[in-house]
C-alpha cells in the first residue's frame, strides 16, 4: 500500500512539474471562426471573423515567425472576384494592429465619449461607420506585435535583420500577404493597402514589393497620420516650415490665437499660413544666421501670431522651434499644463511648469487607458481566440534599422506602373508627430513630374494622429474611405496610359 501511495505521489508530481514546464506560446498555425451581425449606414448584415495564427516560412520550408491577424468577411457576397479587400497595418514599428481594428474601420469600436476620452466601463461597441459594407478587411499585426511571435518565440536566436527593419519588414510581410491572399481565394479581389504613422512607410514600400516580388497589384494605398522619414530632418528649414501650420491649428484649437484669427474658423486660417510658410518661413530660415536682423524679427513676430507662442521665445530658438518645446509652452503661463504630441487637443499635468518638453504624452496614456482593456476583452470574449500570451499593444522590436529608405519612390514606381493604382492621405490638423502639413508635402513629393497628381488626393479631419477617434471624423474618415474604394474599384477600364 506504502508503495502504492509513493508511486502515485510521484506520478502526480511528475504530471504538475510537466504542466508547469510546458512554455506560454501559442500555436503557430492556427484560426478561430465566429459568426456575427452589424448595421452600416443603415443596412444589416452578416459576417464571419477569422482570427488566429499564420506561418512565415524560410527558403528551408521552416517557420519563422507566426503572424497574428483578424480578418472580416460579409457573408451575403457569394462572389468575391469584384469584392475589395483592404489590408490593415498600425505603425510605431512595434505598433500592434489594435489602433484602427477597434477603432475605426472595424465592425466593432471602442466604448469612448465623443471626443475620444476613456470612458468606464470599458469595452467594445458596434460602429455604424466602418466600411466592412463596402470591403473585407484583414487586420495584421508584425513580427513580435499583438500576438505575433518570431520563432523560436524566446526570440534569443532569432536573425533580427530579417524582421527588424524597414525593408526586412516589407520582404517579409509581402510573403506573408501572398499565402494569405492564396488560402482565403482573394486573388481576383481589388486590393487596398492601409497605414497608420509608421505604417504609412511600411504600405508604401509594400505597394512595390508586392507588385514586383509577388507579382500582386493593388487598386489604392491609403496612408493614415504617415510617417515620412525623408522630411524628419530636424534642423532643415523644410522640416521647420512645415511645423507651422500644425502650430497655428493647435493654438486656434484651445483658442490662444489674436482675436482676428480667432474670429475666423479653422479651414479659413490655414491656407494662408501653409502659404506663408513655404514662401516666407522656409527662405528665412534656410538662411540661417546670415539672415537680417529686420527680417529675423519680422518672422518672428509673425510666428508668434500664428502660432501663440511669444516673439521672444521664437527668436531665443533662433526662429526654429521645436515641436517639443511648442507642447510644454502654449498653455504654460495661462493654464499651467501642456499639449498632446500625437493628439494636441488632449492635456497633461506635468511635475514642474519649467522645461522644453512635457514630461509624458497626455494622449497616448489617454488612449492606452481604453485601447489596452478593450482590445484584450474583444478578442477573447468577442472573437473567441484565447491564449495566455500577451498581447503586444507595442513589442521588442527596437532597433529598427531606417537606412535605406526609398518608400516615398518606390510608391511613385508602382503607381506609374499600375495605372489603376490610387493614393489618399488622411490626417488630423492637431497631430503634432506626423504633421499635417508634412502629410501634404510627402503626397507633392511623390510625382514631381505632376503627370500622376490626379492620382493623390488629401482628406483632413478636426482631430489628432487618430482622427478617428472624434466621433464626428470617425464617420467622415469612413465615408471618405468609403468613396475612395467604391471609386477605384471595378472602374471597367483597362489599365493603359
Amino acid at each position: 500500500m506504502n508503495n502504492f501511495k509513493t508511486l502515485f505521489f510521484l506520478l502526480i508530481s511528475l504530471l504538475v512539474n510537466d504542466l508547469f514546464a510546458q512554455k506560454n506560446t501559442i500555436p503557430i498555425d492556427t484560426n478561430v471562426v465566429t459568426s456575427h451581425n452589424t448595421t452600416v449606414n443603415g443596412e444589416s448584415f452578416s459576417y464571419t471573423a477569422t482570427t488566429g495564427t499564420q506561418p512565415l516560412w524560410d527558403e528551408h520550408g521552416d517557420p519563422i515567425a507566426s503572424l497574428f491577424y483578424t480578418y472580416y468577411k460579409r457573408d451575403d457576397i457569394k462572389n468575391t472576384d469584384t469584392r475589395p479587400l483592404l489590408i490593415s497595418f498600425n505603425g510605431g514599428p512595434g505598433s500592434a494592429s489594435v489602433w484602427m481594428h477597434v477603432a475605426y474601420t472595424g465592425p466593432k469600436v471602442l466604448k469612448i465619449d465623443e471626443e475620444g476620452y476613456p470612458v468606464q466601463p470599458y469595452g467594445v461597441q458596434e460602429n455604424p461607420f466602418s466600411v466592412l459594407d463596402v470591403a473585407d478587411i484583414v487586420f495584421v499585426n508584425p513580427a513580435n506585435t499583438g500576438y505575433s511571435r518570431t520563432i523560436p518565440m524566446t526570440g534569443s536566436e532569432v536573425d533580427r535583420d530579417h524582421f527588424f527593419g524597414i525593408n526586412a519588414d516589407i520582404a517579409y510581410l509581402a510573403e506573408w500577404l501572398n499565402t494569405f491572399v492564396t488560402r482565403h481565394n482573394r486573388w481576383l479581389s481589388p486590393k487596398y493597402l492601409i497605414g497608420e504613422s509608421y505604417g504609412g512607410t511600411r504600405v508604401s514600400g509594400l505597394a512595390l514589393e508586392l507588385q514586383d516580388r509577388q507579382w500582386m497589384y493593388l487598386n489604392g494605398v491609403i496612408l493614415v497620420s504617415p510617417a515620412d522619414y525623408k522630411t524628419y530632418g530636424k534642423g532643415t528649414p523644410i522640416y521647420s516650415g512645415l511645423n507651422l501650420p500644425y502650430m497655428t491649428a493647435t493654438a486656434w484649437h484651445h483658442g490662444v490665437l489674436s482675436e482676428e484669427l480667432q474670429s475666423k474658423d479653422l479651414l479659413e486660417i490655414l491656407p494662408e499660413v501653409e502659404e506663408y510658410a513655404v514662401n516666407d518661413l522656409m527662405p528665412a530660415l534656410a538662411k540661417g544666421g546670415f539672415i537680417s536682423e529686420r527680417e529675423r524679427n519680422l518672422v518672428a513676430e509673425k510666428m508668434a501670431y500664428y502660432s501663440g507662442l511669444s516673439a521672444k521665445s521664437i527668436l531665443q530658438h533662433n526662429l526654429d522651434v521645436p515641436n517639443s518645446f511648442f507642447w510644454k509652452d502654449l498653455l504654460r503661463d495661462e493654464k499651467g499644463l501642456t499639449v498632446g504630441r500625437l493628439d494636441s487637443r488632449y492635456l497633461g499635468l506635468d511635475k514642474s511648469d519649467a522645461g522644453d518638453r512635457p514630461d509624458t504624452n497626455a494622449e497616448l496614456k489617454s488612449w492606452l487607458h481604453s485601447f489596452t482593456p478593450a482590445i484584450n476583452y474583444y478578442i477573447r470574449e468577442h472573437l473567441n481566440f484565447k491564449t495566455d500570451v500577451k498581447y503586444n499593444m507595442f513589442g521588442p522590436v527596437h532597433p529598427w534599422d531606417k537606412r535605406n529608405d526609398n518608400t516615398r519612390d518606390d510608391l511613385r514606381k508602382a503607381m506609374s506602373t499600375n495605372p489603376y493604382l490610387n493614393v489618399m492621405f488622411q490626417s488630423g490638423y492637431y497631430d503634432g508627430a506626423t504633421t499635417y502639413f508634412h502629410a501634404k508635402y510627402t503626397m507633392w513629393q511623390i510625382d514631381p513630374s505632376g503627370k500622376m497628381k490626379e492620382r493623390l488626393s488629401f482628406k483632413g479631419y478636426r482631430s489628432g494622429h487618430m482622427m478617428y477617434l472624434r466621433r464626428e471624423d470617425l464617420e467622415s474618415s469612413n465615408n471618405d474611405l468609403r468613396e475612395f474604394i467604391t471609386r477605384t474599384s471595378n472602374t471597367g477600364k483597362s489599365a493603359r496610359y
